[in-house]
């Protein structure tokens, strides 16, 4: 079945009640089955899950990617399944919309755990208590939703934008639900081979498992890393594999970054590989000769001591691009604050004319005008209690957020990218001015507004796909909502147990005393940068080595020139500055593992062009379900080893 859309001249004349008259008329689908007790279940099940791949790929990468088609493909071949079984009826793509609204949400509520939260703690250098976590995560997103849902009908039912990775799901669930039976089972079935095969290959890496298991004995045990059998078929001395090993220039078997790299496109794979190679390959070992990069108490150089230098050439090159990218569309900037009038004045006057045709399934707008003051005063009252902000700080970090949602919003609706990094280092300027010296406070309102600002963007993102497909906006509303807890109930204590290494008995206490430190395994980029930031806000460049400075001056030049370069070519320019930059605080093994990936799904496509070759339709035209299987089977299984492991510590000896 076809997607109704308008075309661009109808969405260029038509008044918004002309468009909300035809949607209603053409699209709308009200007697269908949407947001059933089956789909909200599916929905919260598959949203407590799912986000686990976000913090897995987050605390490695710094980068969250969206659960939605991955959960529709789920959860379309479960009921699929069960229809078969005869225990369930098929799912209705509606009802697959009401899910994904759920997992979606879910998905999103990781992005603190990996970035300002993270930050947070890394400062302050304990753990707060998870109860405090959980409910500042969930006001912050149900704030967010509040936001959002008044800039709905403009830039979703007026302006028609395209929120790429909203339409893309919306498509999707059109092709599995009406298009070809052996095209959607051939999705499903690629996710779910994909999933396995990589969750296989980390579960069999793990060496407690295989241990406890007696794998080892049996050879199915697969290394972690390939550098020992390389190294010695290449003949290297002993010292230089030292060296490269501590360098992390080191071949890893990691699935989960392969898919990453796959999904992220050869541009972004070989941008990553380039800072890579700078860093690790030419500056680290001649700060090392320097002793610019010095060693730790046990008298050895790792990741950890290598970044302590990198990370500031690394946050410059990403701050400098992504500041100017973010300012070189003022037009953006104007439209948006324009549109901030637009989007209340034209829904009141609509309700007050009784022209409104949809008010009978849109969320009103009162939810809003109510709702914001309600939740924005309790987030203020938690930041002061939980973290010391002020009141006053807080007033104009949400103050902020008005402006920032819009522009969230706008970017979002247009490519797909929220913008959350700049603008997370705007508010982190602002509040080095309001409150400088205070590292807490500039984390904790960057938080704020950053998060929020992205959950806004990320309903419409969400919303986009249901209005596609004819579905009733306020149960997309509600079953966001519900993503929101279903995310929290199970994401926020597996972080707690895996990366900050909370005991289990202690998951519930109402205070803590537990360190926080950043491993190799998980380096945590994104907070690495939110606390670089705060920290030369705070002290200055005092107490930066001097050759780290002139790298981060470097790196400020560098990313105006290669953003300026890009932004002239029209995108053309085959380097990303901030995918440099990110290579800059990644150890060089993730680095390589996903531009491994990149690579192949590159010259794959490049090598079977033609439609009609079986390669080019089971592996380029599904390059998607691949890589979201990948990335799926290999984090959850990389979770549950590392949850596994709390409590098989003898076999791991």
């Amino acid at each position: 079945m076809a997607i109704h859309e308008l075309n661009e001249e109808q969405i260029r004349t038509w008044s918004l009640e002309q468009k909300d008259r035809w949607w209603l008329e053409n699209v709308y689908r009200g007697d269908m089955p949407q947001l059933t007790l089956r789909s909200a279940l599916t929905g919260m099940a598959l949203g407590a899950v799912l986000p686990l791949t976000n913090i897995y790929v987050g605390a490695k990468t710094g980068w969250t990617l969206g659960v939605g088609i991955t959960s529709v493909i789920l959860a379309f071949a479960i009921f699929k399944v069960l229809s078969r079984l005869g225990l369930a009826s098929e799912f209705s793509i509606l009802e697959n919309n009401a899910m994904q609204s759920i997992a979606t949400a879910s998905g999103y509520m990781t992005s603190p755990l990996i970035s300002s939260m993270a930050a947070y703690m890394m400062v302050t250098g304990h753990v707060i208590p998870m109860w405090q976590l959980m409910l500042w995560m969930i006001v912050l997103a149900i704030l967010g939703v509040l936001f959002a849902f008044p800039f709905k009908r403009r830039f979703i039912n007026d302006e028609q934008q395209p929120f790429p990775e909203g339409r893309a799901a919306g498509i999707v669930m059109d092709s599995l639900h009406h298009g070809e039976a052996a095209a959607s089972l051939l999705k499903a079935k690629l996710l779910i081979v994909f999933g396995v095969l990589a969750g296989t290959v980390k579960l069999l890496q793990s060496e407690s498992i295989t241990a406890y298991l007696k794998f080892k004995d049996f050879t199915l045990h697969i290394p972690e890393f390939l550098d020992e059998p390389l190294y010695k078929f290449i003949g290297l001395s002993k010292d230089l594999e030292s060296t490269l090993k501590s360098l992390t220039i080191r071949p890893e078997v990691d699935l989960p970054m392969v898919g990453v790299g796959g999904l992220m496109g050869i541009r972004t794979g070989v941008s990553i590989m380039v800072g890579a190679i700078i860093n690790y390959a030419i500056l680290a070992p001649i700060m090392i000769a320097r002793g610019d990069i010095v060693t730790n108490a046990k008298g050895t150089i790792g990741f950890r001591e290598i970044t302590f230098w990198a990370l500031w050439c690394g946050v410059a090159i990403m701050t400098a691009a992504s500041l100017l990218a973010f300012f070189s569309k003022p037009a953006t900037l104007w439209a948006a604050i324009a549109k901030f009038a637009g989007a209340f004045s034209s829904r009141r006057n609509a309700e007050q004319k009784g022209s409104d045709v949809l008010a009978h399934i849109e969320l009103p707008l009162a939810v809003s005008l109510i709702g914001v003051p309600l939740i924005g005063a309790a987030v203020a009252v938690m930041a002061r209690e939980f973290f010391e902000v002020d009141y006053w700080l807080s007033v104009v970090a949400l103050l902020l957020v008005s402006v920032f949602c819009l522009i969230a919003i706008n970017s979002t609706g247009l490519t797909s990218f929220t913008p959350i990094g700049a603008m997370g280092k705007l508010t982190q300027l602002t509040f080095g001015a309001l409150a400088p010296g205070n590292r807490k406070v500039n984390l904790m309102t960057a938080g704020i507004t950053g998060e929020v600002a992205s959950h806004a963007a990320n309903l419409l993102q969400d919303i986009k796909p249901g209005y596609m497909l004819g579905a009733k906006p306020r149960q997309q509303a509600l079953g966001h909502i519900l993503g929101i807890f279903a995310g929290a109930a199970l994401s926020i204590p597996v972080f707690y147990l895996v990366f900050l290494k909370v005991p289990p008995s202690q998951l519930l206490a109402l205070e803590l005393d537990v360190a926080y430190h950043v491993d190799e395994k998980f380096p945590m980029p994104s907070a690495t940068i939110w606390k670089a930031v705060a920290d030369v806000l705070a002290v200055g460049l005092s107490n930066i080595k001097r050759s780290a400075q002139l790298a981060a001056l470097a790196g400020v030049v560098v990313g105006i020139v290669l953003e300026v370069w890009r932004i002239l070519s029209k995108n053309r320019f085959p380097l990303s500055p901030v995918a440099i930059g990110l290579g800059f605080v990644i150890p060089f093994h993730m680095c390589l593992s996903m531009f491994a990936g990149a690579f192949l799904f590159w010259a794959t496509e490049k090598l079977f062009s033609s439609e009609e070759s079986r390669m080019n339709q089971v592996v380029v035209q599904n390059q998607e379900p691949i890589c979201a299987g990948l990335i799926a089977g290999g984090s959850l299984m990389g979770i549950a080893v590392a949850v596994a492991d709390l409590f098989l510590p003898a076999a791991g000896h």
